[in-house]
Formats: C-alpha cells, structure tokens, sequence
C-alpha cells in the first residue's frame, strides 16, 4: 500500500489547483505549474484538501499513485513558498558573478565558465563565493544546481570546487613524503 500516495494534500490561503484529462494545473502567488496525472489515478478536492485515488491495485498503479501524489506537493509548495539550493565555491582564486542572465565562475580554467540562466530560475550571488538558485520547480532548480555543480566537483584531496551547502566532503589522504620512510 502505498504510504506517500494516502496522504493529504492541504491547499494553503492562495492556491487552486485544477485537473485537466492528464494534467493539474496549480496555481498560487508566485506563479502557475502543471504536474501529470498518470492513468489510473484520480484527483478528489474537498474543502481545501487534495487526495489521490487509484482505479485498481496492480504494482505500476500504487506506484503511479504515490508519484501522483509527490509531484502535486511539490508543486503546490513551489507555488507557494518556492524552492531554494545553496552552493558553496571552495578554493583559492574560484569565484562567480552575475553578468546579466549569465552567470560567469572562475574555476581554475584557463577561461571563465559561462552559464545561462534558464528561464523561471533566479540565481543570487553573494561575498563571490555563495551561490543561491531559487525557483517555483523543485526539479528546475536541483537540474540547474546540479549543472553548475558538474562544472567542478569538489575534489577528493583538498576540497577544491563546487559544492551543495549542505554536501559533506571526504578527504583522501595525500602521498606519503619520500623522506619519512627509511630515515
């Protein structure tokens, strides 16, 4: 049974959401989202509660059922609050600006990496060092995280690089000194 799939949705002060044949179209202060609906799954509204109904029990279904559900929250929340994801730059002379819709990083290439900022999506640069990506699509805003990430993972030995805020980096022990063994 699935567990994500039985939970309700509460609408907040703001936000409506409508169904269309295989889409719902939510709505709220800052902005509109559509999420799928896939077969099999219906939406019931009452009062300001949204909940998930499955036609049958096959295995594709309560599966669909519960990704129903997650993608409706998730939009719903976007709609209302929006969504946020920090990154940190680590490193001596790494550095990032907005110029524009672009954001440039100095990642310790020969060049500086420009990056166009999709649509939908706000980035904030502060002290050079802090990034931060918000947006009203939690799949939008992680993809674009995730692409400014993979222009520099943080590397294994000092630490170098992109990196979530959140993300805890595990350092590899370097070489041993050739004038330690056998002195």
């Amino acid at each position: 049974m699935s567990r994500v799939g039985l939970k309700p949705i509460t609408l907040p002060d703001g936000v409506s959401i409508q169904q269309n044949d295989v889409t719902l179209l939510i709505s709220g202060p800052k902005g509109e989202l559509t999420s799928p609906v896939p077969p099999g799954i219906t939406m019931i509204e009452e009062g300001g509660i949204v909940r998930f109904a499955r036609a049958d029990n096959n295995k594709q279904t309560r599966a669909y059922h519960g990704l129903a559900r997650a993608l409706a929250a998730n939009a719903v929340k976007g709609v209302y609050e929006g969504f946020q994801r920090d990154l940190l730059i680590q490193g001596i002379g790494y550095r990032a600006k907005m110029e524009g819709k672009s954001l440039v990083l100095q990642l310790g290439f020969s060049h500086p990496v420009n990056f166009l900022v999709p649509e939908g999506i706000e980035i904030d640069v502060e002290d050079q060092t802090k990034i931060s990506i918000k947006g009203i699509d939690k799949q939008q805003v992680g993809e674009t995280a995730a692409q400014i990430r993979r222009f520099r993972p943080p590397d294994p030995y000092k630490g170098k690089g992109v990196r979530y805020a959140d993300e805890i980096v595990r350092k590899k022990v370097g070489k041993a000194g050739v004038g330690a063994i056998g002195v």
